[in-house]
């Protein structure tokens, strides 16, 4: 059990980059962080394989000497302490085992929430955007049609460290008044742990994007502004608030279309944006054709740069 523990502190203490770090720094202390993870995991499913092979050690142990007492009880005559014994020995290990049962329970459990942890520290985002990638779109374009599951969650990301934590949503086959004619995307704000610093209601411009696979830049681009009189953009009393954005996002008959750009793979990439300062919407169709591979202030060296450009431009 002390793997597990030291796994719990572990996540406990990751950094969630602070301010004073720069990106390449947070980048590097996040991945120390993850490979720690990842060996305090290793060790723990080696412990949980260790109790496992114990238990069918002693559970085959239990089936021979169960056959055997059998075997002696129903063959041969033996002496009745003999039969004593044996039933004392399978008593014993009977309750050894039910008492380890649920250790093992535990342990798989833990373990399992560590994977899950390790998945969420690998894909959270600390800088107000999130790129979500949406695999096997086929199936769950199905599911929403036959309303076996009919919207899907992004991971959840923050605004920084100790911001906003939010998540989308996304109907594939549409909700409400848009079902079956539009997918629908929708913004979700969350529950954090600093949220009672936090200043609310949320009032910061919403961005989705679409990315066009194709390499042509013909990203579907649709933003919105939070309607700071609505519950959905309250500090959060629950989990989740309830989801707000753009029921119509995006027409069902083109992203059905085989050779459409924006699914590839049976794979999507949707980014959600939020903006934190104010960038321009003259601005928005270069932000979003940055190449995502560069560090976080390359592309703000970038925007800033461009932004300067079309600045001094106009004022000439």
């Amino acid at each position: 059990m002390s793997c597990i523990v030291k796994i719990t502190s572990n996540i406990q203490r990751h950094p969630e980059l602070t301010s004073k770090m720069t990106a390449d720094q947070s980048m590097e202390h996040e991945l120390a962080q993850r490979n720690n993870l990842s060996e305090e995991m290793e060790k723990c499913t080696e412990t949980l394989s260790i109790l496992d092979q114990g238990v069918k050690t002693l559970m085959s142990d239990n089936v021979r000497i169960a056959s055997k007492f059998q075997r002696n009880e129903y063959s041969i005559q033996s002496p009745p302490s003999d039969h004593q014994q044996l039933k004392l020995s399978i008593d014993e290990k009977e309750s050894f085992l039910a008492k380890i049962a649920p250790d093992r329970q535990i342990i798989q459990e833990n373990l399992t929430k560590t994977k899950e942890d390790i998945l969420t520290i690998e894909y959270t985002s600390y800088d107000g955007t999130l790129i979500w990638r949406i695999t096997n779109v086929s199936d769950k374009m199905a599911d929403a049609q036959s309303e076996r599951q009919t919207s899907i969650y992004s991971p959840p990301f923050y605004s920084s460290s100790t911001g906003y934590k939010m998540r989308a949503r996304l109907y594939l086959h549409g909700d409400g008044n848009a079902r079956r004619t539009h997918m629908s995307l929708f913004f979700v704000l969350m529950k954090g742990k600093y949220d009672a610093v936090l200043k609310f209601p949320f009032n910061y411009k919403v961005t989705f994007v679409l990315y066009d696979q194709s390499g042509q830049n013909r990203h579907v681009i649709d933003s919105f502004r939070p309607d700071t009189k609505s519950n959905s953009f309250q500090r959060p009393q629950s989990d989740m608030n309830i989801a707000s954005g753009i029921p119509k996002f995006f027409p069902l008959r083109m992203i059905q279309q085989d050779d459409n750009n924006y699914v590839k793979d049976d794979t999507m990439f949707i980014k959600i944006l939020v903006d934190f300062g104010d960038v321009p919407k003259m601005m928005l169709p270069f932000v979003i054709s940055l190449n995502p591979g560069l560090p976080l202030h390359d592309q703000q060296h970038l925007i800033k740069q461009e932004l300067e450009k079309r600045t001094q431009a106009a004022a000439s």
